[in-house]
């Protein structure tokens, strides 16, 4: 039998015992699980960036893979806990809009709500859902639970405003989305959308009004601190300085305006 496969996003840190409780809670109830971090450096409360990076990554795991994220500014609340089954995967999250993305690109096939306490710990914390709700459901799936027996099967999920790109004839209009670990501009004007605007001319990327360096396929295209337009592994555009973050040294960030133009 395959070892099941739970991987973590969370905003916890690793600072603190809140990312091991969990992952204590998980090896408790199905002890041959293998767990992966994704990430627990999910800025604390933004369910968007934590939709970003889980859309970014689940595609890359094999398939049967249990994805517990914890982005939970709700916790405590009455706002639901999932088990949202897309036929490849499984995502045990709480119903805030993390999963927006995923459910773009793979539309659920089974959604449940988590009402039956038997698969939770005994106590549940009002501010830590993450180890004694979320962390055991995870664990229960892995086990080969049937899903319906966790809940009730619902037809809907809380979605976010994702912002949009803007087309027009002659430019399109985007903002910064994310900004990773080394201070690169991830936008939400994808290659498609680019290719298009840019295969009758040349363009040209602009950042905050401002036009920037050329639009290259690596950062060593360009000299040390040098501004650059590329493509990054989830094929969006970026706006890059070659060895040095452009949040420190420019300044710009989440929300910057990103357009590109063509060139008369």
């Amino acid at each position: 039998m395959t070892r099941p496969v739970i991987a973590f996003i969370t905003d916890f840190g690793t600072r603190d015992h809140y990312a091991g409780s969990m992952k204590g809670v998980v090896l408790s109830i199905c002890p041959e699980a293998t767990i992966v971090d994704i990430t627990h450096g999910i800025p604390p409360h933004d369910v968007l960036a934590g939709a970003l990076e889980l859309v970014a990554v689940y595609k890359y795991f094999p398939k049967g893979t249990i994805f517990l994220v914890v982005i939970d500014p709700g916790v405590g609340s009455s706002r639901r806990a999932l088990v949202v089954d897309t036929g490849e995967f499984r995502f045990v999250v709480p119903d805030n809009g993390l999963m927006t993305l995923v459910c773009r690109e793979s539309p659920p096939t089974k959604i449940i709500e988590v009402i039956d306490q038997r698969y939770t710990l005994s106590t549940v914390s009002k501010t830590f859902e993450g180890r004694d709700r979320f962390a055991p459901v995870a664990a229960w799936v892995a086990q080969g639970i049937q899903l319906q027996d966790l809940g009730e099967s619902v037809k809907d999920y809380k979605k976010i405003e994702i912002p949009e790109v803007t087309l027009l004839e002659k430019s399109i209009k985007g903002t910064v989305l994310r900004v990773d670990h080394f201070g690169n501009l991830v936008t939400n004007i994808n290659r498609l959308n680019f290719e298009k605007l840019a295969s009758n001319g040349p363009v040209q990327v602009m950042i905050d009004g401002k036009s920037i360096g050329p639009i290259v396929s690596t950062y060593s295209d360009v000299n040390k601190g040098q501004l650059c337009a590329l493509f990054g592994s989830t094929g969006h555009l970026e706006v890059a300085a070659n060895g040095v973050s452009v949040v420190e040294k420019f300044g710009w960030s989440f929300g910057t305006e990103v357009s590109v133009m063509k060139l008369l």
